[in-house]
């Protein structure tokens, strides 16, 4: 409470509360980047998040729904895995594959901090710690939950193979820039390489017969 000049309370400004608030969240965002960074996603937990920044875990859960969000927030990543899979599992489910790269590809070349998130595949070039972070992230957080909604008994497997060409994929397309892949239209990249992953996700490829030779 402050003191107005004639002596008597008056209540804080709601600016100065805002303010406040924003200062926490970004107090929550530092610590949880550097988390992330030092110990890896599948490592860091959100109470190791409260921890370094000295506040309750109960404000963090205030701010972000779960570890995901926060990890996508600390990296001003415009991917949300939530809805990415829910977009994914809304269509086909012999089109998993090719809907997968296309939803991912297109978030990541139309989001406003899109260049955030090539930054760090560029850094997971020459640091293992970030190729990790963005390989659990992908594994965790979107490929296995794909995978065990198809119900995959060995869904952990699944996601990780799946992982390999998604992780693959974005480390030749922003990262070294291999052309023509790295400027080829993204329907032209899912149409090749979304096959590849439905068949680590469902068991087939989306472009095979199962009683004769591969279609055009």
């Amino acid at each position: 409470m402050a003191r107005s000049a004639d002596g008597e309370t008056a209540p804080r400004s709601r600016g100065r509360r805002r303010s406040g608030e924003a200062d926490a969240r970004a107090q929550i965002l530092e610590a949880a980047s550097k988390e992330f960074l030092e110990k890896g996603y599948d490592s860091t937990s959100l109470r190791g998040i409260a921890r370094r920044a000295e506040v309750d875990p109960a404000l963090v859960h205030h701010y972000f729904n779960d570890k995901a969000e926060l990890f996508a927030a600390s990296v001003s990543s415009p991917m949300r895995p939530d809805l990415i899979v829910r977009q994914v599992l809304s269509g086909p489910r012999d089109q998993i594959g090719v809907n997968l790269v296309t939803v991912v590809l297109t978030t990541m070349e139309s989001g406003k901090s899109a260049e955030r998130i090539i930054s760090i595949i560029r850094t997971a070039l020459g640091h293992d710690f970030a190729a990790t972070m963005l390989r659990q992230f992908i594994t965790r957080e979107v490929l296995k939950k794909i995978a065990v909604d198809l119900g995959a008994e060995d869904g952990e497997l699944r996601a990780g193979a799946a992982a390999s060409q998604i992780v693959g994929l974005f480390m030749v397309r922003y990262g070294v820039r291999v052309e023509p892949l790295a400027s080829a239209p993204i329907e032209e990249v899912a149409r090749r390489i979304g096959p590849v992953i439905q068949f680590h996700l469902t068991g087939y490829p989306a472009l095979l017969d199962t009683d004769g030779p591969a279609r055009e």
